[in-house]
C-alpha cells in the first residue's frame, strides 16, 4: 500500500508563517526520502495566525524546487473561490516547474462570511453541486486543451511540460463529492478526518457513478485514496499521547472555541482530563475514528483495515502534531510500518 502526506503548514508556537513554510519544505524532503508517494499542501483562509497554508499554488512552486521525485499537489484548491482558467494556468506553470509530478486536488469549502466576502465568493449558489461539477470540468478542459473548435475558449492555452498536464483529483467528505468524481471519471480522495462516517457511502457513490468518458483523458476504472488523521510512536501508549492535540482540537471545534494556537501535548492531555486511550488494534465493523494512533505494528493494521473498507490501495496521512520533530518522527514510523521503499 502507498502512503502520502497532506500538510497544513501550521504556525509553530511563538513562530511565524516563515517558520511554518520552512517546516513544510522540510517535511516534503523528509517524505520524499522515506518513500511517500505524494506530498500535498492545503488551503485554509482567515486563520493565518495558526495555519499559514492559504495558497497551495504558491507554496507548491517552492516545493517543486526543493524536491526531485515525489509527487506534489494541492489538498485542495477550493474551487468555489476561483476562476477555473486561472487555476488551470497556475497548475500548468507548476507542471512546467516539476514536469510530470503535479497533482491538482480540487475541493470546495466556505470559510467565515468575512473571508468569503474578501475572496469575492458567492455563498448563495443556486445549485452548488452542479456549479462544482462545471468548475472542475472547465479546469480539466483547459488543462488538456479539449474545448471544441466552436467554443469561445478553444483558442486559450495554458503552459506546461511534455510530461504533463497536472493530474486532476476530486476531493471531498460526502457522497455528493464521490458522485461528482465518478461522473467525471476522475481520481477521488475522501477526507476521512472530516466526516469519517460517510467514507464507505462516498466511495460507493463514486464507483456507482463512474463514467470513463466523463471528461477527456479520464480513467479507465475508478481510482481512490482515503485521507486519515494518523500518528505513530514507538508504543501504542506513546502514540495515543501524541494523538491528544487532535482529540482536543476536535472538542474545541465542537464547542466553537478553536482558539489561536494548537494545544501542546501537555495542554491537550490536561484539557482532555488525561491521555486518550490507545486505538484498538482491531476496529469494529461500524467504527471509523476521526483520528487513529499506534506503534508501527498497530498502525499498519489500522491503515490496512480502513483502506480495505473503501477498496483503495493508498492512504494519505494528515495529523495534528504541534511539534515539528515529533511530526517527522511519526512520518518515519508510519513509513516503517508500511515498509515503504526509501529514496536516496
Amino acid at each position: 500500500m502507498d502512503l502520502s502526506v497532506v500538510d497544513l503548514s501550521p504556525v509553530p508556537r511563538g513562530g511565524t508563517a516563515a517558520d511554518a513554510f520552512e517546516n513544510t519544505v522540510d517535511a516534503a524532503k523528509h517524505a520524499e526520502r522515506l518513500g511517500y508517494e505524494r506530498f500535498w499542501v492545503a488551503e485554509h483562509h482567515g486563520m493565518g495566525d495558526r495555519l499559514a497554508g492559504t495558497t497551495p499554488e504558491v507554496l507548491l512552486g517552492r516545493l517543486a524546487g526543493a524536491t526531485e521525485s515525489i509527487r506534489i499537489g494541492s489538498g485542495a484548491v477550493l474551487m468555489n473561490h476561483y476562476s477555473p482558467f486561472k487555476v488551470a494556468e497556475s497548475f500548468g506553470v507548476l507542471d512546467g516547474l516539476a514536469p510530470g509530478r503535479v497533482d491538482l486536488g480540487m475541493g470546495r469549502a466556505n470559510g467565515s462570511p468575512a473571508s468569503d466576502r474578501a475572496l469575492g465568493t458567492d455563498r448563495r449558489v443556486e445549485n452548488p453541486n452542479e456549479d462544482h461539477r462545471e468548475r472542475i470540468t472547465a479546469v480539466v478542459n483547459h488543462l488538456r486543451g479539449d474545448y471544441p473548435a466552436e467554443h469561445p475558449y478553444s483558442d486559450l492555452s495554458v503552459p506546461g511540460s511534455d510530461s504533463g498536464p497536472a493530474v486532476p483529483w476530486v476531493l471531498g467528505s460526502s457522497p455528493s463529492s464521490g458522485e461528482i468524481a465518478g461522473e467525471l471519471g476522475l481520481r477521488y480522495c475522501f477526507a476521512g478526518f472530516i466526516r469519517p462516517g460517510f467514507a464507505e457511502r462516498a466511495f460507493a457513490a463514486y464507483r456507482e457513478a463512474f463514467d470513463p468518458d466523463g471528461t477527456p483523458g479520464g480513467l479507465d476504472e475508478p481510482r481512490g485514496m482515503v485521507a486519515v488523521n494518523a500518528v505513530a510512536a514507538e508504543t501504542d501508549e506513546a502514540a495515543a499521547r501524541r494523538r491528544a492535540p487532535a482529540e482536543a482540537t476536535f472538542r474545541r471545534m465542537q464547542r466553537g472555541e478553536l482558539g489561536d494556537e494548537t494545544p501542546t501535548v501537555e495542554e491537550a492531555v490536561d484539557e482532555l482530563g488525561g491521555a486518550p486511550d490507545p486505538t484498538p488494534a482491531t476496529l469494529d465493523d461500524d467504527e471509523w475514528p476521526r483520528s487513529i494512533s499506534g506503534s508501527p505494528e498497530t498502525i499498519s493494521g489500522l491503515l490496512e483495515q480502513l483502506a480495505d473498507r473503501v477498496g483503495v490501495d493508498e492512504v494519505m496521512i494528515q495529523h495534528t502534531v504541534p511539534d515539528h520533530e515529533d511530526a517527522l518522527d511519526s512520518h518515519a514510523l508510519l513509513a516503517e510500518a508500511m515498509d515503504l521503499d526509501g529514496r536516496e
